[in-house]
């Protein structure tokens, strides 16, 4: 078994072929995202991965430059845009804690009347992004800006494809966002809500681009530009809501294996924060009967392995 000291910085390539190499002899990888259209036609044994160090150096292996949708995992860069704004009046009107559920649940919604469980569930996304517009006027358009100053990648965009298709197979979303508005715990009109929501989920970017812009919560809070976005404990608050809820009703089996905060999105990407060290992304679109990434959970928990790298 291969060890990584803490002063071994070049070693994270070598870690990371050789677990593209123990990847891809790997049979079963699990299915793509068949109920959103634009996402079906992914080749499951796509594989790419990338690590960022807290000065923006970055490597990786595979397709770590291939851009995909992100969906989900956007969700960790608006909660951390609203929590920057808002502080703590955000978690009146959001939980904190592990659903138990499949991440679209109307029935937990209702059991918790309209206070969604937490901010990576779609309830919880939807309930930051209203108060990210709220504050911002333009919730998807504040993402974009920061995702592409962080990864330095001015080019990274919203996936109209992408969008509309999430658009019009959104129905339980907007049941969601119509639901809780009935509880008044949503502020703008659900039509503008869902747009800025879908577009949201839409954004196309690599391993690279993901693992650099997720550097901030490894800095504690602190942007590549050197100012801070979040308090320190605000950042520890982001992490520690990653590890408990980021890969949907799977977390408890995730920090188990995997031992890092995380975060995983539809399109097959996952995001992991070893703070004060890294941050990582992973994608291979072939996903679990969770939402998971098979191949995905399976590369982070060889990384946290080879280097002995976790919060435990």
């Amino acid at each position: 078994m291969v060890i990584m000291t803490m002063s071994s910085s070049p070693a994270f390539l070598p870690v990371l072929e050789r677990i593209a190499e123990e990847i891809g002899r790997t049979p079963g990888r699990g299915r793509p995202a068949d109920y959103i259209p634009a996402l079906a036609a992914c080749d499951p044994r796509s594989f790419g991965m990338a690590v960022a160090e807290l000065d923006d150096t970055v490597y990786g292996v595979g397709e770590w430059r291939q851009p995909f949708s992100t969906q989900s995992i956007t969700k960790v860069f608006t909660l951390a845009l609203d929590l920057a704004r808002e502080g703590d009046e955000l978690w009146e009107h959001v939980g904190r804690e592990p659903s138990g559920n499949p991440f679209n649940s109307l029935v937990q919604l209702e059991y918790e009347q309209g206070i969604p469980r937490n901010p990576f569930i779609n309830a919880g996304a939807l309930v930051v992004t209203d108060r990210l517009q709220t504050r911002t006027g333009d919730a998807a358009g504040e993402l974009l800006s920061f995702l592409r100053a962080e990864s330095g990648n001015a080019s990274l965009d919203f996936d109209k494809e992408v969008a509309a298709s999430e658009s019009q197979h959104g129905d339980r979303n907007a049941a969601l966002a119509h639901f809780m508005a009935s509880y008044g715990n949503i502020d703008n009109d659900i039509p503008v809500l869902l747009d800025q929501y879908f577009r949201q989920c839409s954004v196309a970017a690599s391993c690279a681009d993901l693992a650099l812009a997720t550097t901030f919560l490894a800095r504690h809070g602190i942007r590549a530009d050197g100012t801070r976005l979040l308090t320190r404990s605000q950042a520890k608050q982001v992490n520690a809501v990653m590890l408990t809820c980021g890969t949907y009703d799977a977390a408890g089996d995730f920090a188990y294996r995997v031992g890092l905060p995380g975060k995983s999105g539809v399109g097959g990407g996952i995001i992991a924060v070893v703070p004060g060290r890294c941050a990582i992304c992973v994608w291979s679109p072939g996903l679990d009967e969770r939402g998971n990434s098979v191949a995905g959970v399976a590369a982070l928990d060889r990384f946290t392995t080879l280097t002995g790298l976790s919060v435990f």
